[in-house]
């Protein structure tokens, strides 16, 4: 199983610039953060291996990828996959598959806060009485719903850092700023998997195309935002691995170079846990979790098997 490298900009001048040899056959993927010089015969050589080059900017957001040739093709996937998006009904069959996928794995993830002892009662009650159906834009509307309501119970969950409201562009806060930065990170780890799938990464189902480049990360990215994103909040938060001096502010909130350390050292962890997969009977980590996601998509559009979207067993 690949990993992948964090590439981080060091402002301080009394830090040594170290040279180490990276086993680039057992990369993934390479994020950059701050300010990253890539010569060409790197690129070009990361590019012969397939591993994309994510750029992020000083707030976390993504901004782009140098995204090698696609590796697997295949044109009737593609073709499938468009048919799908084109059709009204198939297309809000899958986006609806999507949306309940999210809907436990939300529930799972406030019920494991209130085996803690969190008051999270009227953030589930909100949650399982939202209604999945309709179209896409219906879909969308009661996933953005239940989203609210789980943001809100980070007020219960979580021990310092105050939700207000949800802010992107640019958070104004500290928890919206490891909200976003959590969301930028799992972005491109989905997009990372989609890429060793014969999928397109810019053909979704539950998000419109047009909305970024790669709308199908976001699709499977929001399946498992809870599981991951939520659960290492939680865990820098409550355990004081993350403070307020891990942030700094300019137009907005934004974690810091150490605080992004600290943040991406945990969020490697939870990406690389594994648990016991029940119908492919091993053990699997949290990122192929979401590769299996692309291939179940594939067998959906194929015709091959219906789509029934990742819900936490465990």
């Amino acid at each position: 199983m690949g990993r992948c490298l964090a590439l981080a900009t060091r402002y301080t001048s009394s830090i040594k610039t170290l040279k180490k040899p990276l086993p680039v056959n057992r990369i993934n993927e390479i994020n950059c953060y701050g300010k990253v010089t890539l010569k060409s015969g790197a690129s070009s050589m990361l590019m012969k291996m397939g591993v994309p080059v994510n750029f992020f900017n000083k707030y976390g957001y993504y901004e782009g990828s140098l995204y090698p040739r696609l590796q697997l093709n295949s044109g009737l996937v593609v073709v499938k996959q468009s048919e799908h998006y084109l059709d009204p009904d198939k297309r809000s069959e899958i986006a609806k598959e999507m949306v309940l996928g999210i809907k436990h794995n939300l529930l799972k993830s406030l019920k494991y806060y209130r085996k803690k002892g969190k008051d999270v009662d009227p953030y589930i009650d909100i949650i399982k009485k939202e209604r999945v159906e309709g179209d896409v834009p219906q879909l969308m509307s009661s996933e953005g719903r239940m989203w609210n309501a789980y943001y809100q119970s980070f007020n219960t969950v979580l021990k310092k850092f105050k939700m207000v409201k949800r802010e992107i562009r640019p958070p104004t806060t500290e928890l919206n700023a490891l909200i976003s930065f959590g969301n930028s990170l799992l972005y491109v780890s989905a997009l990372s998997e989609i890429y060793h799938t014969y999928l397109h990464p810019s053909i979704s189902f539950l998000h419109e195309p047009a909305e970024r480049r790669f709308s199908l990360s976001l699709d499977i990215a929001d399946i498992f935002k809870p599981l991951i994103v939520g659960r290492v909040i939680s865990k820098l938060v409550n355990n004081n691995m993350i403070s307020e001096k891990d942030f700094e502010r300019d137009i907005g909130v934004m974690l810091n170079d150490r605080g992004k350390r600290i943040f991406l050292k945990e969020y490697q962890n939870k990406l690389e846990t594994t648990i016991k997969h029940p119908k492919i009977k091993r053990k699997v980590s949290y990122k192929y979790l979401m590769r299996l996601e692309a291939y179940k998509l594939i067998k959906h559009v194929l015709g091959d098997q219906e789509y029934e979207s990742f819900k936490a067993w465990w």
